[in-house]
């Protein structure tokens, strides 16, 4: 796992260096210096991915497209989408031209 990965999976998964550190069971101090370019044992960095591929899947270098290693979030399992639409809300951003039934718009 390179830095890069570490950083953009952590963000990707919505967890704090702290938060991260902690599920993983290492210092918030060791996170940042991995995020920062430092080494570190292979065993942090496999508690620091277990925690991440909850959320995120690791790409490597060339794996899917060409431009280096890089994350990409999980989807969401079917079981955990919410399909009730009475909970359903609509910004009034995306509704601008919005003429209702049969207006076509």
């Amino acid at each position: 796992m390179k830095p890069i990965q570490l950083k953009m999976a952590r963000a990707a998964a919505g967890l704090g260096v702290r938060e991260l550190a902690e599920k993983a069971g290492v210092t918030a101090n060791t996170v940042t210096r991995i995020e920062n370019g430092a080494d570190a044992k292979q065993s942090t960095l496999d508690a620091l991915r277990a925690v991440l591929e909850k959320d995120v899947i690791f790409l490597e270098d060339g794996a899917t497209t060409p431009g280096g290693p890089g994350v990409r979030v999980r989807l969401a399992s079917r079981s955990t989408i919410d399909t009730n639409e009475g909970q359903v809300i609509q910004y009034p951003e995306f509704l601008e031209g919005d003429g209702g039934p049969g207006s076509g718009g």
